[in-house]
């Protein structure tokens, strides 16, 4: 391999972080914070549910990384939450700094590593396109060249003028992606985002990065839990795990170490303090879940006859009257398959709370699957108000008795009833 070839050189790369003792917000809080420890008093900007840090407490995000992508390749980086993925993707933007290691970088890049990300709610979405231009070291010519094209592709036009602060997440996430696609970069970083898309545009954005791959030879870094999307867009996949690189080749083979990975963690009792939560949920969550557990169970292996009790704990800042839980089912290639809705658990109010839940996953076929949950409710007019949504709660495995092996991708990951015979 030439040098030249090479867009991104990384040796050795090490990132270390010090855990939620100070820094966490603004200096106000921070002071607030380093108060109520001195007076043995709870933190009053810890978020609800997270544990406390010890001072000197240190956690490795990433650990002795080596990577070498080519110009023009697109890279899948796929891992467990906490694998690493996105403190890689903000060192690669410079959004935060290594802790030790080397990296290289042929090209200007440009990133997209959450909904929003380098734009100003203040300004109209055509000023956001000429900041962003002028952030890569465009000349307002230069955009002047493209702001047609990327309004298009946006499909805003009809609110281009209007401040990005009234966006909705989906407009957000059309108007950044069309800026990073069309303006001149070398390097281009996703992060997960195109999950808040409509499917179409997301077919449409796969599609792009694709294009100017190939054609223009860009290089695009892909960072999604869609097994789906990163099969369809790129031709080599890295696998971290717990801030290592334990995988760099072929896509359906690091697809499918990740999915082995996965299947080690189905320990039947989890805690869901630190766990993954979708990111349009207020952060200072006033009800969050806090821990979960399959009663009567040492690991999450079910059977189709099997009735299951889902025992929950959740903490809460309210008072509210009529909370529902949704638990969601997806399989292990992220495909929705199903969910199962508790309408009313009763109130929950402040301080600990605790539930059980019994419910089935009959029907599923033989599988590993994963669990998301949701705490809600719904006022007089049916307007639903989500609390928290923890992604990836838990995982199980489905085993069934069958004479023949159900092949998923062909016939489904739901197995419905047999049909019987009429005569």
């Amino acid at each position: 391999m030439e040098e030249r070839d090479i867009a991104i050189q990384i040796t050795g790369l090490k990132k270390q972080y010090r855990l939620g003792v100070i820094g966490g917000g603004t200096l106000q809080g921070d002071i607030q914070s380093w108060w109520a420890r001195k007076r043995g008093k709870d933190d009053p900007n810890r978020k609800i549910g997270t544990k406390k840090h010890h001072k000197n407490e240190t956690f490795m995000a990433l650990d002795g990384i080596d990577l070498t992508v080519c110009k023009g390749e697109r890279l899948g980086i796929i891992g467990h939450n906490g694998a690493g993925k996105s403190t890689l993707l903000k060192i690669l933007s410079r959004v935060t700094g290594p802790t030790e290691g080397r990296i290289c970088i042929d090209g200007r890049i440009s990133s997209m590593l959450e909904v929003g990300t380098g734009f100003n709610p203040e300004l109209t979405g055509r000023e956001n396109i000429y900041l962003n231009g002028a952030i890569l070291g465009m000349n307002r010519a230069e955009v002047t060249g493209k702001i047609d094209q990327i309004i298009e592709f946006s499909e805003c036009a009809q609110f281009i003028d209007t401040p990005v602060k009234r966006y909705s997440s989906g407009m957000y996430v059309k108007l950044a992606f069309a800026v990073a696609a069309h303006l001149d970069s070398e390097i281009l970083v996703m992060d997960e985002v195109l999950a808040v898309g409509d499917m179409k545009f997301q077919q449409k954005c796969l599609g792009k990065m694709g294009d100017v791959s190939s054609s223009e030879g860009r290089t695009v870094l892909y960072v999604s839990h869609n097994m789906n999307t990163i099969r369809q867009l790129c031709d080599r996949c890295i696998v971290l795990d717990h801030g290592k690189k334990v995988f760099d080749g072929d896509v359906e083979e690091a697809i499918s170490l990740y999915s082995d990975i996965k299947k080690g963690n189905l320990s039947a009792q989890v805690d869901l303090r630190d766990a993954k939560r979708f990111s349009t949920v207020n952060t200072m969550r006033s009800i969050s879940f806090v821990s979960a557990a399959f009663l009567g169970r040492e690991e999450n292996c079910f059977k189709q006859e099997d009735r299951l009790k889902l025992w929950l704990k959740l903490d809460s800042k309210i008072d509210i009257e009529q909370a529902k839980i949704r638990v969601g089912i997806c399989d292990m290639y992220d495909r929705k398959v199903a969910s199962v809705l508790c309408r009313d658990i009763g109130a929950i109010r402040k301080g600990d709370n605790e539930v059980t839940l019994e419910l089935s996953f009959a029907g599923l076929a033989t599988g590993t699957y994963r669990g998301d949950l949701i705490v809600f409710d719904t006022n007089e007019f049916g307007t639903v108000k989500e609390y928290d949504i923890v992604l990836e709660a838990f995982y199980f495995e489905m085993e069934n008795k069958l004479e023949f092996t159900w092949n998923q991708l062909k016939w489904g990951p739901v197995r419905l009833p047999d049909m019987n015979v009429i005569r």
